[in-house]
């Protein structure tokens, strides 16, 4: 590039260029040197202070760029990198700096290159795209093309309107028609930009018996023009799509244009799926937008161009209402905004444009063919062939349900059914979502929410394919990844309604519905004390709580619990995560109910021993005081040291309070030698043989006699030592001090089985 420099005569010119590339190359490689440096910190400087006396050369301000750009990025290592701009960028970049140098051109000669520069971009756009015969409008903001187009047609239908200005639409309010899968916002832009009341605008809605979800419902739009006639009213403008924002479905664009040609409506399309029309073969959907009268266009992100303005085309014959509505302009300023995509497209040229495009689409159609063989993904498509945009959600129907995908909000719906179900798979769906764009960046995938589908997942590769670089191999990356998460996700909605019955069967537990969790629920556990109907955090709950997530996360299972507050309160909560293989829910639950139940009672436990000391303290100090007022002395050596059993258990009687039994069940000790925790066993394996069953089988045996209490441990260790019947004295001595946990003068240790020798 330097050599093809140095034939430019224009000295400037040339060090433009050669400045540019230095510059940009500098801002590109500081992301490199940063990693490089590992970690270090630059001096980013982002602390406003005086403007210095000297000047500062172009490195130096460069540097400082650099600095605020990248400084905080060991902060933040998750933003997003700056884009990796090619040559094809530089070019659109220097499409800026060189406007600037050919402003300061004398008029005559600006105004003859303005003027090549406008008239050479609209012709190949139009060539392009199919528009004949079309105009261009360049701007910054994508919705201003479109605002100039209403105040074309506002010129356009009322004569008067130059002169009186908006008391010509007192008599008669202009109506625009915006479908409901619109952009959000575009309506109410619009009013503003305009000066219009928002009851000017009129909502057409989707079909909802046949067809597209997302497709202007013609009939009814029909419906809706007929009643403005007759209310007095002017139907000024349509706005179609070519690919919704949301999923990129196109409108029936070729019976709009009859209706509108009909009744004399403007019509003005927008949307990614204009793109196609640059391709050889396109549908016939979105050829029809071809013969519309606007249509608004962003080829910047299409051919991954920064800085690249957004384009109206438009059909008009009297150039005095463009001036007016401001779609052309007489400063030869104005007509600089076309530079960098003039620039731009001469440097990919015919071919490299369409095959920009082309690439975009393959990516699209490849992931659909792909997602066809996988189970579980729902694909949203109107017409596979044209939409270069896919969009899908996992979905799996429970035995006995609705098919969650199809599922309707219905008004006043319970949270039960199929609208629980919607709730559990729209989790699902956002959590395969952060998934996919953490283990797939270059993908480009986005999470959305639709109103009738839920949460999807959209691949717009016309949109992201040209700045991430996105391939075909990473597209198949992505599917290999999304069969990798399906038993993850399957495993998971499965035991969430088990998991749900469980808890709700469970004497202290409370199900919580949290429809932006996903894993396998939510439960809180309702200690004694606990206000059912205050929405505040509760301080003893949490204590609870954090005792159980240590005790759970200590028993190593595949499981991941966390605690947190309610979904509709501050109280505290225990969250299970998702479940990668078939986990007891049964046992689950149990093994919550009883921990937390553990935890609870010796807490009260502590608390009674707490205030019995604390009585026994303040007993002491008032005999003590009784003691000196009579002038006796207290002499330790005259006491004696006796055991606090009685005093403990009277207290613990009187207050209600027994020990507390060790949370145990068949589910948790039966398990398989290497199982872990909450693991449903599988009968009938040929991994264990008859010798290893059996010998499991004992020791169970044993552990069963060991947790039926100290007594029968006691007995069977009687019989085997020869004395049948009743137990001696000495044995009965021996069980007595067993149960008090004291060891009797007489006692053998090596005739008493404990735990450690039955194991």
């Amino acid at each position: 590039m330097d050599a093809s420099l140095e034939k430019i005569a224009d000295p400037t010119l040339a060090e433009m260029g050669k400045n540019l590339k230095e510059a940009v190359k500098m801002l590109e490689d500081s992301q490199r040197r940063t990693e490089e440096e590992n970690g270090k910190k630059l001096i980013s400087g982002d602390i406003p202070g005086p403007l210095q006396g000297s000047g500062q050369d172009m490195v130096s301000i460069l540097q400082l760029v650099q600095n605020l750009m990248h400084g905080d990025e060991d902060e933040e290592p998750q933003s997003p990198r700056i884009q990796n701009i090619g040559e094809q960028g530089h070019m659109a970049l220097l499409g800026h700096s060189l406007g600037a140098y050919i402003s300061t051109l004398d008029k005559e000669k600006l105004r003859k290159l303005t003027t090549r520069i406008l008239s050479d971009t609209t012709l190949w756009l139009c060539r392009i795209f199919r528009y004949e015969n079309g105009c261009a409008y360049f701007h910054e903001e994508e919705r201003e093309g479109l605002a100039k187009i209403c105040r074309l047609a506002i010129h356009s239908r009322y004569e008067d309107f130059v002169v009186d200005g908006f008391n010509v639409l007192y008599n008669k309010k202009p109506v625009i028609y915006l479908s409901a899968a619109a952009r959000p916002g575009l309506g109410q832009y619009l009013c503003n930009q305009l000066g219009l009341p928002f009851p000017c605008l009129c909502r057409v809605p989707c079909n909802t018996v046949f067809g597209s979800q997302h497709q202007m419902d013609v009939a009814f739009l029909e419906k809706l023009i007929k009643d403005d006639i007759e209310r007095g009213r002017l139907p000024l403008l349509l706005v179609a799509n070519a690919g919704t924002a949301a999923v990129g479905h196109t409108d029936k664009i070729g019976r709009l244009k009859e209706l509108c040609e009909q009744y004399g409506i403007w019509l003005h399309v927008e949307g990614v799926n204009l793109a196609t029309l640059a391709l050889g073969y396109v549908s016939s959907s979105v050829l029809a937008a071809a013969k519309c009268d606007s249509m608004t266009m962003t080829p910047g992100p299409w051919l991954g161009l920064p800085a690249v303005p957004a384009v109206t085309l438009y059909k008009h014959d009297d150039p005095a209402l463009t001036l007016v509505a401001g779609l052309t302009s007489n400063k030869p300023t104005d007509k600089l905004r076309a530079l960098p995509l003039w620039l731009s497209l001469q440097y990919l040229g015919l071919d490299g444009f369409v095959e920009r495009i082309k690439h975009a689409c393959q990516l699209s159609q490849r992931l659909q063919e792909s997602l066809k063989k996988v189970n579980y993904i729902k694909i949203l498509v109107e017409d596979e062939l044209s939409s270069p945009v896919v969009v899908f959600r996992f979905f799996q129907e429970l035995p006995g349900s609705d098919p969650v995908f199809k599922a309707v909000p219905v008004p006043n719906m319970t949270p039960s059914g199929v609208g629980r179900e919607r709730h559990s798979c729209d989790a699902l769906n956002r959590w395969l979502g952060e998934q996919l764009k953490q283990l797939v960046p270059a993908s480009g995938l986005t999470v959305m929410d639709l109103e009738a589908e839920g949460t999807c997942l959209r691949f717009s590769p016309l949109m992201t394919a040209a700045v991430l670089g996105t391939r075909g191999e990473d597209v198949d990356q992505l599917v290999a990844c999304i069969e990798s998460k399906l038993p993850v996700l399957c495993c998971t909605l499965q035991l969430r309604e088990e998991f749900k019955q469980e808890v709700e069967a469970t004497a202290g537990l409370l199900y919580v519905d949290d429809p932006n969790w996903s894993g396998i629920g939510v439960v809180r556990y309702e200690h004694a004390n606990d206000d059912k109907s205050s929405l505040k955090s509760d301080p003893e709950g949490e204590n609870i709580h954090a005792g159980l997530l240590k005790k759970l996360n200590e028993l190593e299972s595949d499981l991941t619990f966390k605690i947190g507050p309610e979904y509709k309160s501050m109280k505290s909560c225990l969250y299970v995560g998702m479940a990668s293989d078939n986990v007891d829910a049964a046992e689950l639950v149990e093994t919550i109910a009883a921990t937390a139940r553990e935890i609870e009672e010796n807490s009260r436990l502590l608390e009674n021993m707490t205030e019995v000391v604390r009585k026994g303290i303040q007993e002491a100090q008032v005999e003590l005081q009784k003691a000196l007022q009579k002038g006796r002395t207290f002499n330790l050596t005259a006491g004696s040291l006796e055991s606090t059993e009685p005093i403990y258990v009277y207290k613990a009687q009187g207050a209600g309070v027994t020990l507390p039994p060790t949370p145990s069940g068949s589910r948790t000790k039966q398990r398989l030698p290497g199982q872990k925790p909450f693991k449903r066993s599988l009968r009938g394996s040929d991994a264990l043989s008859e010798t290893s069953s059996v010998s499991h089988i004992e020791d169970l045996e044993k552990v069963e006699r060991l947790s039926s209490g100290p007594e029968q441990i006691t007995l069977e260790a009687s019989s085997t030592e020869g004395h049948p019947g009743a137990p001696s004295p000495q044995h009965t001595d021996q069980t007595e001090a067993f149960q008090k946990g004291v060891p009797h003068p007489e006692d053998d240790h090596s005739q008493v089985e404990g735990p450690e020798s039955l194991r």
